[in-house]
């Protein structure tokens, strides 16, 4: 990795006009959320029709019932909405005249920054398991009609601890959260404090609404959990948020992600086996 992209690398950002306006950005989270949901089940849809026998007979209704339960079908509407997700995410920033890359800030990151993150995720990781077998809770139910139907085991998981934390950090701390921090940054930014010390500030101060947003908003998105797990969502989102920021990178959150999924996943197989 280079050294360091620090939590201000960005900070000439803020000096200048933001990509979208206020209402576009409020659009864009609109726009994202309907995009996140609709492509899994467009998903879901194209991959039951493909895959489920007897759909012809079917009613729109029967096939989401029975292709939602199907590991298979699902896993494939995660690539569907993959590849979906990132191809709307480029065009919608290119025909806002910027670089994907560089809005994205798909760019590398120091090794110092990756340890602590890595180390406040481990952490989190510890607490959360701890707090998870006190409460007697079982978050990974959901995965059990999955892990059953699905053709290949393989599938599952390049689905689930690949593809899923990569779309979704394009989606909440790439360009969601990007749109979010700019807008925050330059209302901060009209302060009368020294140009060095504004700038940092309404760095920071975006950061921050942004990262409270849209960790809120990645929580609520995952319906699929009871209400506890939707509150460790919510810790575990404002730890990507963090990466996301002191490193100046989104893959360093997308790595995180990766860590988290990947280390669940392996925990699942483990009793499972």
């Amino acid at each position: 990795m280079s050294k360091s992209a620090n939590s201000l690398d960005a900070i000439p950002q803020t000096a200048k006009t933001p990509l979208f306006s206020l209402w576009e950005a409020l659009a864009l989270l609109v726009a994202m959320v309907f995009a996140f949901f609709g492509s899994q089940l467009l998903g879901i849809y194209i991959a039951g029709k493909l895959l489920l026998p007897s759909t012809k007979s079917q009613t729109a209704a029967d096939l989401f019932y029975f292709a939602s339960g199907n590991g298979t079908i699902v896993s494939s509407s995660i690539v569907f909405s993959g590849v979906f997700l990132s191809i709307l995410i480029a065009l919608i920033i290119r025909l806002k005249g910027a670089q994907v890359s560089d809005y994205l800030a798909l760019k590398s990151f120091s090794l110092k920054v990756a340890i602590g993150s890595f180390g406040l995720l481990l952490l989190f990781m510890i607490g959360s398991q701890a707090l998870t077998y006190w409460l007697d809770k079982s978050p990974s139910l959901f995965v059990d009609p999955l892990y059953d139907s699905v053709s290949s085991v393989w599938l599952l998981i390049i689905a689930m601890v690949v593809i899923a934390p990569i779309y979704e950090e394009l989606v909440f701390r790439g360009v969601i959260w990007s749109a979010l921090k700019e807008q925050f940054a330059i209302k901060f930014d009209k302060t009368e404090l020294s140009k060095a010390e504004g700038l940092a500030q309404s760095e920071a101060h975006g950061a921050l609404m942004a990262s409270l947003i849209t960790s809120l908003v990645f929580a609520l998105m995952h319906l699929q959990y009871g209400l506890y797990e939707i509150s460790t969502i919510v810790v575990l989102a404002l730890i990507f948020c963090y990466a996301r920021y002191k490193s100046g990178s989104l893959f360093l959150p997308i790595a995180l992600h990766i860590f988290n999924n990947g280390l669940a996943m392996w925990q699942y197989l483990a009793l499972a086996a």
